[in-house]
């Protein structure tokens, strides 16, 4: 009988099954960006209303350049997001790999999208496994499923077993048995955790309510007033020309532009420092991020494996470098080893690359890996020692394998002999198997009785090793063994060689980034698949902590909720974990009103980083679920891009609070303004500034300087302070009582410009009073530069954007004033030298009256 299906049969299954991929949520189109940047924004909707009054009021100026604001806000907007969306489409798009197959009896070259259940595949070393499967036969078959448990060591599998969609064939081959695909294999449970919804960041939850504060009371002054007008008889067209006025000067027109233009140029600055950020509100979260889950292997760790130490001949020699990178030296009491002159250090460095089927391709200082990990450093050992192993292979052909298996937990390979005839048999594996099958032990290069006493020896070093959190394999060696595959014939009175201590190593940037985070108040805890003292070993290596608090998964799923809820804070490791421990960490944290970022790069991380506040992928070895489920991919996997990052997003949010209290207390002057007046003089004539005018000094004057506040440079400290309250508002007491006093203050200073030109006409106290505030937004600029430092306590100067803006901005207002065409759009006039010395004066004397409410600030603790 025929392996596999039949065409036919396949094309049924396909039918049946649907096609081996993962389900995706709708594909983001240019229309839907576009479309989200007028969702739920109340300011944008109230402009589109100002927009068709003006139209309807035949005021065709005020519709053109308010439709322009509305334009310029939502393209700028839609550019930075699709840029970001179309990065991500890159980071995704994989060509559905090629998968042999049996169909009609022959193995074929198949679509992975096209595997069903009932498939026969054929996998080799390096193949990713195409769906969940059976093993229907197997040669030396090892799984590297680091993807799916964050265990970085590969698992041996044999017929029967079971091997998941996603995970890596390290070593050997197999052909199995498709059992599932698609949404149903394990890959796929995982994925469909994630189509949960998602939740707004902190600044969208902000943003949106000022928005709708913002917004509402434009609607509410809009109405009182039409109502007084319409009451008081006044003529149609001139209600809808000071509602227009009033609304236009209630919403902060440059707010959701400055905003998009903050954000986004953060963005791009992350960008450079290789943060790709997928949302422009998640850049902001960073900032207010108060606990780090990281996952450890691949994050903290490198996920490769290291020989650090070699015991042998009663000595312990150290091994430096990392990685898969041949550089590195073997010392001994800080000295260099003669390694072929230590024939117990020669004999165990040839053992470890011989009795061994890794490969390393080494090409312009890049490793490529063919093979397990642990395998894989002890090729590195051989190379750090100057054999070639590819060379030290040629020399000693293999002539027999006894296959490594779980129940063994030995390998041995038969080698002939370079230079004489006969064979030698080397042997790895875990140290109390091996020395059980040794009789003797190569010391001072001479074969010894291997005693009771220096098994106790051998064993006390294994047991230190593996205190150190090390992978600990013991090797030996035998003359002229029987070319044989039984392992009674071969595996017995061989000399013991010496141990391996191996480690996946730390990051080396990785303790200083967690030491910048428990400067900055944030607590950085690891989530793992491995083992406890694993974990504490690392932890300790990092700084994490020096007495790490541990719970594990099984621990946390005899938990309750409450009970979870007892210890979260105080953990530092959860080991032994599996996804739903995962995000049960994130939403216990959630639950005490942390902000939760979540780094991770295999599957097993998506379900969490989804429900993290802020969810953080690996760009380079990061699976594709889970960068779809992040806020923020690394683009290096470094963890110490979250501190950047996170430095970024906190420097984002003290600009935004700048520029915020600086727009707000310059519209609030506005309305006060027009509101003081009107009650005043009751005269819907006597309007103190035109909606050309509101609108020229709402986005041309201060979107320039209030962009200049958004990029401005970071404090000096940020990152020595603790993390903002999550539930701090963006108007919290401090930035309402600057933005009233200042609004007050501001309207103050205006008023007097406009009464002392409403003594001659209506035209020149609206002149007067434009260019006072006109003096205002660019004057002040500078002093926002801190909301809580005088302006003698910093650099007013240092930030090169508000100069720009101010130098831009102060030909513009001279334009309106004194450029004929521009001055019958905005309806001004030219000023005498007396009339602007009361314009500029009253400008310019609320410099100092902001100090003034600095200091205030600082008395009132607000």
């Amino acid at each position: 009988m025929s392996k596999g299906l039949s065409t036919s049969d396949a094309k049924k299954r396909l039918e049946k099954y649907g096609p081996n991929e993962l389900e995706k949520g709708d594909e983001t189109t240019p229309f839907d960006v576009l479309l989200d940047q007028f969702k739920d924004n109340i300011l944008i909707w109230i402009l589109m209303v100002a927009a068709i009054a003006s139209l309807y009021a035949d005021e065709m100026a005020e519709f053109v350049f308010v439709v322009v604001i509305i334009v310029v806000v939502a393209v700028m907007g839609f550019v930075q997001e699709w840029k970001a969306e179309k990065a991500m489409q890159e980071l995704q798009k994989m060509a559905a790999p090629s998968v042999k197959v049996y169909r009609d009896g022959k193995v074929k070259d198949v679509p992975g999208s096209k595997l069903v259940p009932g498939d026969v595949v054929k996998l080799e070393m390096g193949d990713k496994v195409p769906a969940d499967a059976s093993v229907v036969e197997s040669n030396n078959l090892k799984v590297d499923e680091s993807i799916l448990t964050g265990e970085s060591e590969a698992v041996t599998k044999s017929k029967e077993d079971d091997i998941y969609s996603g995970t890596v064939v390290s070593r050997g081959r197999c052909e199995a048995k498709v059992t599932k695909t698609g949404m149903n294999t394990k890959l796929g449970e995982i994925a469909g955790e994630l189509q949960e919804e998602t939740v707004d960041t902190p600044l969208q939850r902000k943003t949106k309510d000022l928005a709708k504060k913002v917004g509402y009371l434009a609607i509410l002054v809009s109405i009182v007033l039409f109502a007084i007008g319409f009451w008081a008889g006044v003529e149609r067209e001139l209600i809808i020309t000071v509602t227009i006025a009033v609304a236009v000067a209630v919403v902060p027109e440059a707010l959701p532009l400055t905003m998009t233009v903050t954000l986004s140029l953060g963005m791009k600055r992350l960008a450079t420092k290789n943060a790709l950020v997928k949302k422009m509100l998640a850049v902001e979260g960073l900032g207010s991020t108060t606990v780090i889950c990281t996952d450890k292997t691949g994050t903290l760790t490198k996920n490769e494996m290291t020989v650090k130490r070699v015991y042998t001949d009663q000595e312990d020699i150290k091994v430096t470098g990392s990685g898969y990178s041949p550089k590195g030296d073997v010392l001994k009491d800080g000295k260099p080893v003669e390694i072929k002159e230590n024939k117990s250090l020669d004999l165990l460095v040839k053992a470890g690359a011989l009795c061994n089927n890794a490969l390393i391709q080494f090409d312009e200082g890049e490793e490529e890996v063919h093979g397990e990990p642990t395998e894989a450093s002890l090729v590195t050992l051989s190379e750090k020692a100057d054999y070639g192993t590819e060379a030290l292979r040629e020399r000693y052909p293999r002539a027999e394998e006894i296959l490594f298996t779980s129940e063994r937990k030995r390998m041995t390979t038969i080698h002939k002999k370079p230079d004489a005839e006969g064979h030698i048999a080397f042997m790895k594996g875990a140290p109390e198997i091996v020395i059980d099958r040794c009789t003797h032990i190569l010391e001072g290069g001479k074969r010894k009785s291997l005693t009771e006493e220096k098994k106790k020896d051998i064993l006390n070093r294994n047991k230190k090793y593996a205190q150190e959190a090390m992978r600990i394999l013991a090797f030996a060696y035998r003359e002229d063994p029987p070319v044989s595959p039984k392992e009674k014939e071969v595996e017995k009175e061989m000399t013991f060689l010496g141990l391996t201590g191996i480690i996946d190593p730390p990051r080396e940037e990785v303790p200083r980034a967690i030491e910048k985070c428990k400067r900055a108040g944030i607590q950085v805890k690891m989530v793992t698949g491995d083992n406890s003292d694993t974990a504490k070993a690392i932890a300790k290596r990092i700084n994490l902590t020096d007495n790490p608090r541990v719970v594990t998964g099984e621990e946390m799923d005899g938990m309750s909720e409450e009970e979870l809820g007892d210890v979260i804070e105080d953990v530092d490791i959860y080991a032994r974990t599996h996804p739903k421990n995962k995000s049960q960490i994130v939403k216990s944290l959630q639950s005490h009103g942390e902000v939760v970022a979540m780094t991770g790069d295999g599957v097993n991380d998506a379900p969490a980083v989804n429900h993290a506040d802020i969810g953080i992928g690996m760009g380079i070895k990061g699976t594709d679920v889970t960068k779809e489920a992040s806020d923020m991919i690394l683009q290096d996997d470094n963890f110490e891009t979250i501190e950047k990052a996170i430095e970024g997003g906190r420097t984002i949010y003290d600009n935004i609070e700048k520029f915020v209290t600086f727009l707000l207390s310059r519209n609030f002057t506005e309305v006060v303004l027009i509101a003081s007046v009107l009650a005043i003089t009751r005269d819907f004539y006597l309007l103190p500034l035109g909606a050309m005018q509101i609108l020229f000094l709402n986005m041309i004057g201060q979107t320039g300087p209030g962009m200049g506040l958004g990029v401005d440079p970071p404090d000096e400290g940020i990152m020595d302070r603790p993390p903002r309250d999550p539930n701090r508002e963006l108007l919290n007491t401090r930035n309402l009582f600057m933005i009233s006093t200042m609004a007050i203050t501001m309207v103050s200073m205006a008023a007097i410009a406009y009464y002392y030109g409403l003594q001659d006409n209506i035209e020149l106290a609206r002149t007067m009073a434009f260019t006072s505030i006109s003096v205002m937004i660019i004057v002040n600029a500078y002093n926002f530069r801190s909301l809580e430092k005088t302006i003698g306590q910093f650099n007013p100067f240092k930030n090169k954007w508000i100069i720009l803006a101010s130098l831009i901005t102060i030909p513009l207002v001279l334009m309106t004033l004194y450029y004929e065409p521009l001055q019958e759009v905005f309806g001004t006039v030219p000023l005498t030298t007396n009339q602007w010395m009361i314009a500029g004066g009253t400008g310019l004397a609320t410099l100092g009256l902001l100090e003034v409410v600095k200091r205030i600030t600082k008395i009132l603790d607000l």
